[in-house]
């Protein structure tokens, strides 16, 4: 028998008995952002060690430091800005955006002087949360519900594969049905339209697109960088892989890699240009080496990542920390990273001096 949020669960039988089999999508959508009762909007959503997964920011404030000097550099290349926003969705509880202010209130004041931090979150649980993580920069932090014009920095961590997507596979799409009260996949010929699987992403790409005047987006997410697409579900409580995606509705995360091929047609299709693409390994590299000074040492070879990170002037737990987020078989290579550049003018940014070419990594036709 399906488990869950009992109103949810009963909530999405109703909409299938009077209206039929649902795509996965609408399915994942009631899961995950049902207004009261899915597993984000619902605030049941909970990462680190106690809660269902580890992410980039759980490891510690560290990942923040870095973005942070990736922000400045941004700043610095818009011509130092008076007016930066950096825009964040999917904030979690904050820690990030609170690790990103500390980091660039001590290391770029001027920055720090020039910066606007808004916060994209449409549910309340989730804004409460983070207006007390962020109680100390109450004076720099401002929530939205939705996205709204800006010039600077969109950054999103694990955002897209959480966005609902279609099943579909060898001319067949899998929707959701009933087997009495259990839910079950049904597979029907799939339509001669043209609506893509991943609706919901190229959706918000052409959001941010429409609403960045100048600057960047840069998006770290797991996803296939070539043309193919598996289509694989993560479905993950506490720390644990579950089965099916009809276990633990709405008390359990449903995620998919990123399509990032179909993200940066879109994209450049809107006006956005393709300034780098890496895994996350090569992509924080590229910002140690440039500031060293991150992690508290300064070494003489700046390229040579085993000679910056452990060696006896970087703090050991800083030395843990960023292990964690560079290491090939932890988050190094799970994660990629990728920016998109509006009327910026700028050379290849720190993050991605390391970097392949976008185009090529991606099998992007010229």
């Amino acid at each position: 028998m399906n488990t869950g949020s009992p109103v949810l669960v009963e909530f999405i039988r109703s909409e299938i008995r009077k209206h039929g089999p649902q795509s996965f999508a609408w399915f994942m959508q009631q899961a995950l952002y049902h207004p009261e009762h899915g597993y984000y909007s619902s605030g049941r959503c909970a990462i680190g060690r106690k809660g269902d997964y580890f992410t980039n920011v759980s490891v510690g404030s560290l990942f923040g430091q870095l973005l942070g000097a990736q922000f400045a550099e941004i700043w610095e290349r818009l011509g130092k800005i008076d007016d930066i926003v950096i825009v964040e969705q999917g904030a979690h509880d904050g820690q990030f955006a609170r690790d990103v202010l500390q980091s660039v209130q001590k290391r770029a004041p001027g920055f720090f002087e020039a910066l606007r931090y808004r916060i994209v979150e449409p549910f309340p649980i989730l804004q409460q949360r983070q207006q007390r993580t962020l109680e100390g920069f109450r004076e720099k932090v401002e929530w939205r519900d939705s996205l709204q014009p800006f010039v600077g920095v969109h950054f999103s961590n694990e955002l897209l594969d959480a966005m609902p997507v279609r099943l579909i596979g060898d001319g067949k799409e899998k929707f959701v049905g009933l087997d009495g009260d259990k839910f079950v996949f049904v597979e029907r010929p799939l339509s001669q339209g043209k609506d893509a699987f991943n609706r919901a992403a190229l959706d918000w790409v052409d959001q941010v697109a429409a609403n960045l005047h100048r600057g960047y987006v840069i998006a770290v997410d797991y996803g296939h960088s070539g043309d193919e697409f598996q289509g694989n579900l993560h479905v993950r409580a506490q720390h644990r892989h579950l089965d099916s995606p009809f276990d633990q509705i709405g008390y359990a995360d449903i995620t998919t890699h990123v399509h990032w091929q179909s993200i940066v047609e879109r994209a450049q299709s809107n006006g956005l240009r393709i300034a780098g693409f890496a895994d996350q390994h090569h992509f924080l590299t590229g910002i140690v080496s440039t500031w060293p000074d991150l992690l508290q040492a300064r070494p003489e070879n700046s390229t040579a990542l085993s000679n910056q990170v452990f060696n006896a002037g970087v703090d050991r737990r800083i030395k843990r920390q960023l292990q964690t987020l560079l290491h090939p078989e932890l988050l190094g290579r799970a994660f990629q990273v990728i920016a998109l550049e509006k009327d910026s003018g700028a050379p290849r940014l720190a993050g991605f001096k390391f970097g392949r070419d976008p185009k090529s990594e991606l099998g992007l036709i010229e």
